[in-house]
Formats: C-alpha cells, sequence, structure tokens
C-alpha cells in the first residue's frame, strides 16, 4: 500500500515537470528536422511528455520501457555497466532510446535519412536536460 501511495506521489511530481519537458521535446524537433516524433516517460511507462504526430504515445512509452528493461538487462550482464542509449533501425527510420536521468527515458522517431551522429548528439543533450527537469521535480529540496 505504501509503495503504491509513493508511486503516485512520484507521477504528480513527474508531472509538474510536463510543460517544461514538452518544450524540450519541441526544441529538439526543430533542431533535427528529420525527427517524426518524440517522447518522454518514465521508465515505467508513463507518458510524461510527447510531440509525435499520429504515433501512439502510450504505446510508445509501454513499448519503451519494455526495451528499457531489456537493454539494462543486456547491459548488465555482459559487463557494459549502466544503461545509456538504445538504437534500432527499422526499413523506415530509427528509434532511438536516451536514458534521461534515473527517472525518466527519451525515445526519438526518426525518418531513414537523419544522420545518426547528430541525432546522438541532440538526443543524449536532451536526455541530459530532461533528466535535470525530471530529477529536479522528485526532489524536495529542488
Amino acid at each position: 500500500m505504501r509503495r503504491a501511495l509513493r508511486q503516485r506521489a512520484e507521477r504528480r511530481q513527474l508531472m509538474t515537470a510536463e510543460p517544461y519537458v514538452l518544450g524540450e521535446l519541441r526544441r529538439l524537433r526543430a533542431r533535427v528536422p528529420q525527427l517524426t516524433g518524440a517522447l518522454a516517460a518514465s521508465v515505467d511507462g508513463l507518458v510524461l511528455a510527447h510531440d509525435t504526430g499520429d504515433t501512439e504515445p502510450d504505446s510508445v512509452a509501454a513499448l519503451t520501457a519494455a526495451a528499457l528493461g531489456v537493454a539494462v538487462r543486456l547491459t548488465d550482464a555482459t559487463g557494459r555497466g549502466g544503461f545509456r542509449e538504445l538504437l534500432v533501425r527499422g526499413e523506415h527510420g530509427y528509434v532511438a532510446t536516451y536514458a534521461a536521468g534515473v527517472s525518466a527515458v527519451l525515445t526519438l522517431l526518426a525518418e531513414p535519412r537523419v544522420n545518426v551522429g547528430r541525432l546522438h548528439l541532440e538526443g543524449r543533450r536532451s536526455g541530459a536536460r530532461i533528466a535535470e527537469l525530471v530529477d529536479g521535480a522528485l526532489d524536495p529540496t529542488s
């Protein structure tokens, strides 16, 4: 019971960062025009903010949480340290997920013609910014 109450309180705190996170997502999409979507989610699959167009954000957040679970186990099992990022290339583009602090992730959807180096550079920067926003919302002393 206490755990459920604590999780609800954390979710409410995370949602206070939503307008700031959404602003960061929009700035990111402006910097990388080949992005077709951007989503910030909690590590357990709760959408924090999204700019995803026609893509269903709740589904993407849930799948991101599942992929994150596998990626974390894989990096741990192979001795590669904590999760930082995951890149998937499909026939019609890329899905990239970046760590955004301890409680959030950033998932980007990109066209196949995106410059992957630029995608990583901007994704990592935005992940760090989102981490500041989200972790700050969870820190009662900030």
